[in-house]
């Protein structure tokens, strides 16, 4: 049985992989984390009050589950934070991605009764394989910042656990449309919280245009990322949908090499080629 509805799903998830990198990198490039954590957060929180208008409420029983992956993402961000304080950018990226697909394909076969055929569940090994090769090479790099390392593995195990998490409550939600702008609205506004309370100055919503510019494009792609994936979960094998979105560690790759200097070198290049192939698994039916 194929772990996709239909092929839109797959051309969601790939779309909102590219969108995911992206916003990464401009948090990466930026030399405050924090200040375009804060000034993202208010504009999503902004973004998503007035969406909510326009869009069904989630149903009462997927609210419990909302609240959780609120939490959940809450130290998500903290993680990601300091990940890309502490190390290189295509390095802590694959890392953080690379648990996710591995922790999610194990419970939602175990818990959710969501096993994947053999040709996906190879899918999902070859690109967590790959995506721990990016992360943890050069070897050298890896055991000289212990602590970036720490950082992303965190990072990663708060990834595996919000997908299951909105797996769960976006399937009873009745509107993922709502149950994105609720989860985000919400995320949004303790994360800018936060980081008011982490800054304590007023530099924070004092910014020039461009950081405010650079927080709007934030809070944009992260939105339309996360939506995606949330109407993908709805439609997909939640193993699926976690292993293909991480098919962004390859775009991060490139970003890494081209905006920020980062070799890649053959073992990376080769690794980006095989997530390639184990999106190629994921993407094809099942006969």
């Amino acid at each position: 049985m194929s772990p996709w509805a239909g092929p839109a799903a797959v051309v969601a998830v790939l779309a909102a992989a590219v969108l995911h990198a992206s916003w990464n990198a401009l948090v990466k490039a930026t030399g405050d984390q924090v200040g375009i954590f804060g000034r993202s957060g208010l504009i999503g929180l902004a973004m998503c009050a007035v969406g909510i208008w326009f869009v069904d409420p989630p149903a009462a029983g997927a609210w419990g589950w909302l609240i959780a992956s609120v939490v959940i993402h809450v130290g998500y961000n903290l993680g990601l934070l300091a990940a890309y304080r502490l190390g290189d950018f295509n390095q802590t990226y694959p890392l953080a991605r690379g648990l996710g697909p591995v922790v999610v394909a194990v419970v939602a076969a175990l818990a959710l009764d969501e096993p994947l055929s053999p040709l996906p569940a190879v899918g999902v090994l070859v690109i967590a394989g790959a995506i721990g090769v990016l992360g943890l090479t050069p070897w050298r790099k890896v055991k000289a910042n212990r602590p970036a390392v720490l950082a992303a593995i965190f990072t990663g195990v708060t990834i595996a656990s919000y997908t299951l998490v909105d797996g769960v409550g976006v399937r009873s939600s009745g509107s993922a449309a709502g149950y994105t702008l609720w989860l985000l609205g919400l995320q949004s506004a303790v994360t800018a919280v936060l980081a008011l309370g982490l800054r304590r100055d007023t530099r924070l919503l004092a910014a020039g245009g461009r950081a405010w510019s650079a927080a709007a494009a934030v809070a944009v792609l992260s939105t339309l990322a996360y939506g995606l994936v949330l109407w993908a979960q709805t439609r997909g094998a939640l193993a699926a949908v976690a292993a293909l979105r991480e098919s962004s560690v390859v775009v991060a790759a490139v970003i890494g090499m081209l905006a920020f200097k980062e070799p890649m070198g053959r073992v990376r290049i080769a690794a980006s080629i095989a997530v390639a192939l184990g999106v190629a698994l994921l993407a094809v039916p099942a006969a």
